[in-house]
């Protein structure tokens, strides 16, 4: 069984980007956890509350085969936070599954493993993704290699499909 680590923003993750794709993911048998940097209840834009399973820094490399970061505009706050960044370095140098959606990708971006790879994000994250050497396609998901993008909510479910192909 596949284990996955979702990570949201405390405040105004994007509702689809986690529910839907967290219900693929748990509907095609991956046991997923939701991080947050606080265990206290997280909102959603929509309104949806969520209350994690853990916390950013108690993710341990060893205990997942996938991370998973979910957009919103709250997401941007990881743009440059340097814990979550390490995180999406180190998951995509031991080869094991990276994910993001919507502006989320920025983070993959920043982080610096986007150099080279045909990836997707919000139109409002294209500039970014190309300044950090990106191949910026706009498709509502792409997958290249250990890592798969999806643009934006009306991505999530085929976002989750993907995800779920590729740990198997």
């Amino acid at each position: 069984m596949s284990k996955v680590v979702m990570i949201i923003a405390q405040n105004n993750f994007r509702d689809e980007e986690l529910l839907d794709t967290k219900a693929v993911l748990e509907k095609g048998g991956a046991k997923v956890k939701v991080a947050a940097p606080e265990l206290r209840k997280a909102l959603g834009k929509l309104g949806a509350e969520v209350v994690p399973d853990m916390t950013i820094k108690q993710i341990k490399l060893n205990d997942f085969d996938a991370v998973v970061f979910v957009g919103g505009s709250g997401s941007a706050d990881y743009f440059d936070n340097e814990q979550v960044i390490n995180l999406a370095k180190d998951f995509y140098e031991t080869k094991k599954l990276v994910a993001a959606i919507c502006i989320a990708p920025s983070i993959l971006a920043n982080a610096g493993i986007l150099k080279g790879i045909r990836a997707t994000a919000f139109p409002s994250e294209e500039h970014n993704l190309r300044l950090k050497g990106a191949e910026y396609s706009g498709n509502v998901v792409e997958v290249s290699g250990n890592i798969i993008t999806g643009r934006g909510p009306e991505a999530a479910i085929e976002f989750g499909q993907r995800i779920l192909q590729a740990l198997k």
